[in-house]
């Protein structure tokens, strides 16, 4: 017996239906909802024709703000500031491992 449910999204007025894992359905009708208004609003623009072309643009703007969410949440460390935490460590191993005099 499967653990997906089936359920149905509209995306420009097109029926899809999609297996999803119990619980997620909610998450993939927002998603579904988010995308169906990213489409609407490059298809309102006028320049792009055809579902599929509508459905690659969104999916690479989509892709674009993605990775640059997840640049500005990684955490960066100066590599002077890394070599001055390699040199702590060092030196805290050191400690550990001398025995007191």
């Amino acid at each position: 017996m499967s653990d997906h449910s089936t359920i149905e999204v509209q995306l420009l007025d097109k029926p899809y239906r999609i297996s999803c894992p119990p619980g997620e359905q909610e998450v993939l009708r927002v998603s579904a909802s988010y995308v169906d208004k990213k489409m609407r609003e490059v298809r309102g623009q006028g320049r792009i024709l055809g579902l599929e072309r509508i459905a690659v643009i969104v999916a690479l703007n989509l892709s674009r703000e993605l990775l640059a969410l997840q640049a500005t949440q990684r955490p960066t460390l100066p590599e002077d500031g890394l070599e001055r935490l390699i040199a702590r460590m060092d030196q805290a191993l050191a400690a550990i491992q001398t025995p007191p005099a």
